[in-house]
């Protein structure tokens, strides 16, 4: 077995000062038992609490396909693959989903990794086809299961169950109490670990009344009151989504938009700009909800409520997260009708929180993972070449074929005149605004 950092060394790579209740819980419960469910809020750190001891299970530079993570989203799916990477833990992993090329899937996998997350379809998809080894899989994660099997994949969850005949430890995760587990997922006495916590008083629901039917220009007014600050604005449809972001495109006010039929690129750069600072807003339907893991955030806003009062939950999950604070405004027009599960609210006005300003906007280099370039390599170059401080330096994300830097705004052209064209790892490098 090798295992290059320990826990407090991985813990403080990811910034995070130790373990909370939830995920010292679930060490517990999945060294000691092979079933277990994890029921618990979202943003209460679910990922990192299956993650941790698959990782220090597995045995790494092995080539063997040792471990799968089924999630029912692309986003997730990237999001897990980031987390994992960012852990230093010498673990190969890749992950897999629709929208990106099969055969670009084929050829990342010709070298097989110890742990694979992917989304149901495409894994079904990969296990019909012969592209992914199962004989050795030994850890099997259903993150979200509820999720996948409410959008639809029953049968691809189903069928890559049921090929996996060496799977020792099978864990389930959920953010909805009370889910009832198919048969075919073959659970024996499962052990429980549950936390009902909610966030309570650390989530503050307040109301913002429209004078009018249509809510956009009080939405506008609210926004332009909470500059400054990081939020998630949802709406039940694309088309009020869509409507919503020409407004705010005319007000010149940045932000990112993600739905369901946003294309995957668009999607994942919205998300990409959201996590780096250069939106501080981004306009959502539920799909956003789940599972996502969005930087700290100030506010959620409802332009339109959902129906059933668990939506409202796990959309509200996505601020108040554990030990932190957030408000959540619900906004209503004239003659709306709020639904029962709502407590009464008063309306609110409110105050500005200072001028807007846009600190950060994202670049993306032409050089990725597959050209075997770090973030350090990034950083590095900015520093010397591009004539950088520190602090005009935001996060850095690799991708495949690609990174994507956060630069601060006065910064941007400047640095595309010195990097275009420079050398990285032998690659001649392409610097673009995006």
């Amino acid at each position: 077995m090798s295992f290059k950092k320990s826990l407090p060394e991985i813990l403080e790579k990811l910034g995070i000062a130790g373990l909370n209740e939830i995920q010292s819980e679930a060490q517990v419960a999945i060294d000691s038992n092979a079933d277990i469910i994890i029921q618990s809020p979202t943003g209460t750190g679910k990922t990192l609490a299956f993650l941790l001891p698959i990782i220090r299970s597995i045995e790494t530079n092995t080539a063997v396909l040792q471990a799968l993570v089924v999630v029912p989203t692309r986003e997730l799916a990237i999001q897990i693959e980031q987390v994992v990477r960012e852990m230093g833990s010498g673990l190969k992993i890749n992950s897999v989903y629709g929208g990106q090329s099969f055969n670009q899937d084929r050829l990342n996998l010709k070298q097989p990794p110890e742990l694979i997350v992917g989304t149901p379809g495409r894994l079904a998809d990969h296990m019909r086809r012969g592209t992914i080894d199962t004989h050795q899989i030994e850890y099997l994660v259903l993150d979200e299961f509820d999720k996948s099997l409410e959008i639809g994949f029953r049968d691809e969850m189903k069928q890559i169950i049921n090929q996996l005949d060496r799977v020792q430890k099978r864990i389930l995760t959920s953010a909805t109490m009370g889910i009832s587990i198919p048969d075919f997922m073959h659970l024996s006495n499962p052990a429980l670990v549950k936390s009902d916590d909610i966030g309570e008083a650390k989530m503050v629901l307040k109301k913002l009344v429209s004078p009018t039917k249509d809510k956009i220009q009080t939405l506008s007014d609210g926004l332009e009151k909470l500059v400054n600050k990081r939020g998630i604005v949802f709406c039940n449809f694309k088309d009020s989504i869509q409507r919503i972001s020409d407004h705010l495109f005319e007000m010149d006010v940045s932000h990112g938009c993600f739905y369901g039929d946003l294309d995957q690129y668009a999607r994942e750069l919205s998300l990409l700009k959201f996590r780096n600072g250069t939106h501080n807003i981004i306009l959502a339907t539920d799909l956003a909800a789940r599972g996502l893991d969005v930087p700290d955030l100030d506010y959620i806003i409802h332009y339109h409520l959902p129906l059933k009062e668990h939506e409202f939950v796990h959309r509200n999950g996505r601020t108040a997260r554990m030990h932190r604070h957030g408000t959540v405004y619900i906004l209503q027009s004239t003659n709306e009708e709020l639904p029962d599960y709502l407590p009464k609210l008063d309306a609110l006005q409110l105050q500005s929180s200072g001028e807007r300003k846009q600190y950060w906007k994202t670049l993306k280099f032409s050089a990725g993972r597959r050209d075997k370039v770090s973030k350090g390599d990034i950083a590095g170059l900015c520093y010397k070449k591009g004539g950088l401080q520190r602090d005009e330096l935001g996060p850095i994300e690799l991708m495949s074929d690609a990174s994507y830097v956060a630069v601060k705004a006065e910064k941007v052209l400047e640095l595309i005149h010195a990097l275009n064209g420079a050398r990285l790892k032998k690659n001649k490098l392409r610097v673009s605004g995006c």
